[in-house]
């Protein structure tokens, strides 16, 4: 009798628990419900449609139905010399951005991870371009860039009257590493505070015990910080790398593309195609090209993380 005793209670159990299950499941979709409409409205659905376009063509007039071209846009994307021109400037953004947001970044964490004097101030000061609209950055060095800016003016005080001002912005070979510094001016104290996050969680026993085995100064950081942080090396990287491939608001804010397309990249060639030039359908293939390459980066974040995710 206790075995069956014993399987009706757990039977007598099961039920409740199985209903305050649903219950919880059901009541969390309902708070979570809005939340998906939204998302769906605003990312999904103009992500199907943006899909859909890019197999068809539009016209100026946009009363006029879509029309199936197949892969007559696909076959536009890798005959389009402009295409290949802003991939490669986009890559020559990405390789001048993010390996000095990564090292930077590290640099600057290990410094304000250290007893020194006025470190709440330091990483205050490090973390302020971070809450700076990057509209009003690309503007201020915009105005800073100005062949009578700050920057020429400094210049032209040190040289003397020899100096001839720069056009930081009106030289193809000087316009993009000039949008790139707003990018790293930006994003350092981002970046800075996930490597941060990092270092706080590695015991300072290890650093204690680097020391007895003769690993001092900055090569104990060689030892044991690099190898402690590598996830968090790996996810900067994938992240930044993302964030320079979409790079836009700077390139719109203060080159327009310009001079002669040396900082047209894919985002900003997207937006040309789309708004200036009314190829719609075009530059959903652009965009479906770019979320191809971010979903390249994100699935590289994903392999290198293991079963360690950190976000």
């Amino acid at each position: 009798m206790k075995p069956l005793e014993s399987t009706y209670s757990l039977k007598s159990v099961a039920g409740p628990v199985r209903e305050r299950s649903v219950r919880n499941s059901l009541s969390a979709w309902a708070f979570l419900f809005p939340a998906v409409v939204l998302i769906s409205l605003s990312v999904l659905v103009p992500a199907l449609m943006a899909l859909v376009m890019s197999f068809t063509a539009t016209g100026l007039d946009v009363s006029e139905p879509l029309r199936f071209v197949g892969l007559a846009n696909l076959e536009l994307l890798l005959s389009d010399p402009m295409a290949r021109q802003v991939l490669v400037t986009t890559f020559l953004y990405l390789i001048g951005v993010v390996p000095p947001i990564v090292f930077g970044a590290l640099a600057l964490a290990v410094l304000v991870n250290q007893g020194l004097p006025g470190r709440s101030l330091l990483r205050g000061a490090f973390y302020t371009p971070v809450l700076v609209s990057i509209v009003v950055a690309a503007i201020a060095f915009r105005w800073l860039y100005a062949e009578n800016g700050l920057i020429n003016g400094w210049l032209s005080a040190l040289l003397g009257d020899a100096f001839s001002p720069i056009g930081f912005l009106t030289t193809p070979q000087l316009a993009l590493p000039a949008v790139m510094l707003v990018t790293l001016w930006k994003g350092l104290g981002y970046y800075m505070v996930i490597f941060l996050a990092g270092l706080q969680g590695i015991p300072q026993e290890l650093y204690e015990a680097a020391e007895l085995d003769g690993s001092e100064g900055w090569r104990k950081h060689l030892d044991i910080t690099l190898p402690l942080m590598s996830p968090y090396v790996t996810l900067v990287a994938v992240v930044s790398s993302i964030a320079a491939t979409k790079v836009f608001e700077e390139v719109f804010m203060m080159t327009q593309g310009g001079p002669a397309d040396a900082t047209r990249t894919i985002v900003y060639y997207v937006y040309d195609q789309a708004f200036a030039e009314l190829e719609i359908s075009y530059a959903c293939t652009l965009g479906l090209a770019l979320f191809l390459l971010v979903l390249l980066f994100t699935m590289i974040r994903l392999a290198f993380a293991g079963d360690r995710p950190l976000i």
